[in-house]
């Protein structure tokens, strides 16, 4: 149902639009001056308020007078609000509970792979109605409540989908009714495997519904799968290593074996073993998982030689910038420092836009900016100048929102992939710590960039002594996150100087943090920028370390930056919004090999 639910916070943005000066008393928020009469000729302050529960507005001034509802002076203002909520978690589509009936094609492919009558039945597996080739897997919770369905083509020649899912269906794990009353669980890539164990007599075993490409499935079973004591990968052998496993080890806090390379006997999979060598093999493979080895020395000679050009990073989106670092690293902490109001939120808003862009999953930390300040600075950097609205404030000066619809776009974009830090939560509540939080978002969500704005409000202790060691503790443990994780960490620090060109010494607080950092960069406006001067840029980017390269900048090499008031994004270019980017949001469509077909099952 579409409606708008006043928000206070939304009365507070919309101030800040309109460059008002404001006070809270009794409920009501005033205004310095009326945005209509702006006090008129006699400049009359704090006639005019708003009732921040009811969202009724009223200038009391007698020549005025103006009243009504919050939404009608956002209208008024040209503020757009969010009549829909967007933001909240994505509700998937309720598949019909009815039962399935278990088709002969789905038992005479399935004998074909070594699996009899008995677990096809079990399991309910079948065919389309209209094409016994299309094989069908309907996946139970541990309720027996069916949430998604997985479609496989058994005569794939090439063309169009082999594999493909309900539209809009949750996904969970295949199997995950059998497997309720063990403490270990048996996890395969296909569908076909899971159902090989179950045929062997290992019938506590899952399998992911979309193979090693896609983990948003952990979120809806994370409460049922955190409950067993451990898990025991057994996923497809590929270029030695078995598929699943790193992933899963690192984001699940269970005790994670994996079925050892020797098991596999040479072959790809769990169907494949047992369709060569039987039950048995089967069987010793599970029974001889073991914890992958973790230790703390290695041969050197066991470590590969690659080409760090050819890791995985996330660019930076600043050509110039990504030419001296060579982006972001997994695995780095990125310290980003300047002088107060200059933009380094802006940067890092920027920063995680393409990180988002690139298929990343982000975390933002953000200890000045309120949530909805946040979204509404980001999401324009995102829609971009041909998606905002441009109007006057009571000074005509140039104010900016997001389009009709855009927001709601964004928002929906937003899901399975953009987390932020509650900065809400209740003081006196037995609360994790950020790095606790930040492990276990990274663990459940499968995030890759995460953004800390800043260290100062990042840190809670009392003297300057507590402060520098905590300091040094903190950026210690977030660089042991980006490691063990694989993760990139930015992390915005004041510095403790104000002069021009700063150094990695002028990072407020200990030296420990600049010494722990792989990256530190500096961001300032363009002190000689003439306002008549387009030529001249906003602000400039300095490398003052560089731990993976060395390459860094010196004084006269910074990288020169644009901004644009408008989007509020930052680009090496001037003039880009001529030739502006456009970001996933408006791209992105229904997913590939999603059909609705459930229909056809019945």
């Amino acid at each position: 149902m579409m409606g708008y639910e006043l928000k206070p916070s939304d009365v507070y943005d919309l101030a800040r639009v309109l460059d008002a000066d404001v006070h809270e008393k009794s409920g009501e928020l005033f205004f310095t001056y009326c945005p209509y009469c702006r006090g008129g000729e006699s400049r009359d302050k704090n006639t005019f308020s708003v009732n921040l529960t009811s969202g009724a507005f009223k200038c009391f001034r007698s020549g005025c007078g103006k009243a009504g509802h919050f939404v009608e002076l956002a209208r008024d203002f040209h503020y757009h609000l969010d009549f829909g909520d967007t933001t909240r978690p994505k509700v998937y589509r309720e598949l019909p509970q009815r039962p399935i009936p278990v088709r002969e094609g789905a038992v005479v492919y399935l004998q074909s792979r070594g699996i009899g009558r008995a677990i096809v039945e079990r399991y309910r597996i079948t065919t389309r109605r209209d094409r016994p080739d299309i094989l069908v897997f309907p996946f139970y919770d541990e309720h027996n409540v069916l949430a998604y369905v997985k479609y496989r083509n058994t005569r794939f020649n090439g063309k169009g989908n082999k594999e493909w899912c309900e539209k809009d269906a949750k996904p969970i794990l295949f199997g995950m009714t059998q497997c309720v009353g063990f403490d270990r669980l048996v996890i395969t890539e296909g569908q076909i495997d899971s159902l090989t164990l179950a045929e062997c007599g290992v019938p506590n075993a899952v399998s992911v519904p979309n193979g090693c490409n896609g983990f948003t499935f952990l979120e809806n079973v994370w409460d049922w799968i955190v409950q067993f004591k451990e898990i025991v990968v057994f996923g497809d052998c590929e270029h030695g290593k078995v598929t699943l496993l790193d992933t899963l080890q690192r984001r699940l806090p269970n005790t994670v074996k994996a079925v050892c390379m020797e098991d596999y006997l040479g072959e790809k999979d769990a169907n494949d073993i047992f369709r060569k060598y039987g039950k048995q093999a089967i069987l010793t493979a599970v029974e001889n998982a073991e914890v992958p080895p973790v230790s703390n020395v290695k041969r050197l000679s066991d470590v590969e030689s690659v080409d760090i050009y050819s890791l995985p990073r996330i660019f930076s989106g600043i050509p110039e910038l990504d030419r001296i670092i060579g982006g972001f690293y997994f695995g780095q902490v990125i310290l980003l420092t300047g002088r107060r109001g200059e933009g380094k939120s802006t940067f890092m808003g920027q920063l995680m836009a393409e990180a988002l862009d690139q298929g990343y999953s982000v975390l933002a930390y953000s200890g000045e900016l309120p949530d909805y300040h946040f979204r509404r600075w980001i999401d324009l950097q995102l829609a971009g100048p041909d998606h905002i609205a441009e109007s006057r404030n009571m000074f005509d000066e140039p104010v900016y929102s997001l389009a009709p619809g855009v927001s709601e776009r964004i928002g929906l974009w937003y899901q399975d992939r953009a987390y932020l830090y509650d900065n809400n939560a209740v003081d006196g509540e037995e609360l994790e710590s950020l790095t606790e939080t930040i492990e276990h978002t990274i663990r459940r969500y499968g995030v890759k960039f995460i953004c800390i704005d800043n260290l100062m409000t990042a840190m809670d202790v009392e003297t300057k002594d507590d402060l520098y060691r905590a300091q040094s503790a903190f950026v210690k443990k977030l660089k042991q996150i980006a490691v063990r994780h694989d993760v990139v960490i930015l992390l915005v620090a004041h510095p403790k100087k104000t002069r021009e060109q700063l150094e990695n010494d002028d990072v407020s607080g200990s030296s420990d943090i600049t010494n722990r950092a792989d990256v530190v960069l500096t961001y300032s406006s363009n002190a000689d920028k003439h306002e008549d001067n387009p030529e001249d840029c906003d602000s400039k980017l300095s490398v003052l370390k560089n731990r993976l390269t060395g390459r860094i900048t010196r004084k006269g090499q910074e990288v020169e930056l644009y901004f644009s008031r408008k989007s509020k994004r930052i680009t090496s270019k001037k003039g880009f919004e001529n030739g502006v980017k456009e970001y996933g949001w408006l791209k992105e469509k229904t997913a590939p090999g999603s059909r609705d077909d459930f229909e056809e099952i019945l």
